[in-house]
């Protein structure tokens, strides 16, 4: 079956689902396809055509978006290091759009090229909020007439995006990016947790950050969220902690000093292992509360109660 003009999409979790479906209400004509297969229903229900498997999805589409959790996922998909890997990227243009290590997207992007592929870097920064509104920031890397097409496609989905030059600084932006999410969201929450171990009026606190210079989109948000106690997720401590590791293991490899993402990622460990790991980034406050209930315990404080 040679190619038609629809564009594929693969991996429709957390961001991908309202990625998809925002291409689908713009009018895209969208094949897509998920390991799990009722994750398709809403993108089916919308207009969206679903794939068989994904072998159908690369043969029906010359353009395939890949939104992915990790390289061995991704791996997986394009079925790279076996045969089939040449049948699924030959003549085709891969978008992906997921944050994995620079250096797997240039060796990806080689074998991709090797076999007669194109190859866009395409992650996001937002998180399940701007994607479901279309709002996420989009940064490219790949040869320049291959984003031009992709900057069109991403429309839908970005209120705004950048051209990063070469494969893979679009990835290595994303994580310093990230950097300053991490470390903000983290210092919220410590902030958070100070205040309301002084006995701090919560409200008021919320307030005063709000009215001033340090207040953001997401820090109104995640601030909300910890006054009502809510954890659910958009961006979730599992997927903030792959992208820690990614940018400690960037930057320990490129001799470069990360005290704070070094910090962070212990907290986002600790996090993770106290039961966390679906809940919202911002629940890193829990790892807080239970260092100073450790701390506490060793001084012989009783421990607190509210």
């Amino acid at each position: 079956m040679p190619p038609d003009s629809s564009i594929g999409f693969i991996g429709l979790g957390t961001m991908g689902a309202p990625m998809a479906l925002n291409l689908v209400r713009a009018g895209t004509p969208l094949v897509v396809w998920n390991r799990t297969r009722d994750r398709c229903e809403p993108l089916e229900q919308a207009g969206a055509t679903v794939a068989s498997d994904a072998a159908e999805l690369f043969a029906r589409c010359e353009t395939v978006i890949l939104m992915l959790e990790n390289d061995a996922a991704t791996d997986v998909v394009l079925c790279r290091h076996r045969p089939e890997f040449a049948n699924r990227v030959s003549g085709r243009t891969i978008v992906s759009m997921g944050t994995v290590s620079a250096d797997y997207s240039r060796r990806l992007s080689d074998d991709i090229r090797t076999a007669g592929g194109r190859y866009v870097e395409a992650p996001v920064s937002g998180s399940r909020k701007p994607a479901e509104a279309g709002q996420l920031v989009g940064m490219l890397a790949g040869d320049p007439e291959d984003l031009a097409r992709a900057r069109s496609i991403l429309t839908p989905i970005c209120k705004a995006v950048f051209e990063c030059g070469a494969i893979p600084a679009a990835l290595q932006m994303k994580l310093a990016i990230n950097t300053f999410l991490i470390t903000m969201v983290t210092g919220l929450a410590e902030a958070t947790h100070f205040a309301a171990r002084h006995g701090l009026d919560m409200s008021r606190f919320s307030n005063i950050l709000n009215a001033g210079p340090m207040a953001s989109e997401v820090s109104r948000v995640k601030i909300g969220k910890l006054a009502h106690h809510d954890f659910s997720r958009q961006a979730g401590i599992s997927d903030v902690l792959k992208n820690n590791r990614l940018v400690v293991e960037a930057a320990r490899n490129a001799g470069i000093a990360s005290p704070l993402m070094d910090a962070c990622l212990s907290l986002y460990s600790e996090t993770e292992g106290l039961g966390f790991a679906e809940d919202d980034m911002i629940s890193v406050i829990h790892a807080i509360e239970a260092r100073t209930e450790h701390t506490s315990v060793r001084r012989g404080v009783p421990p607190h109660d509210g």
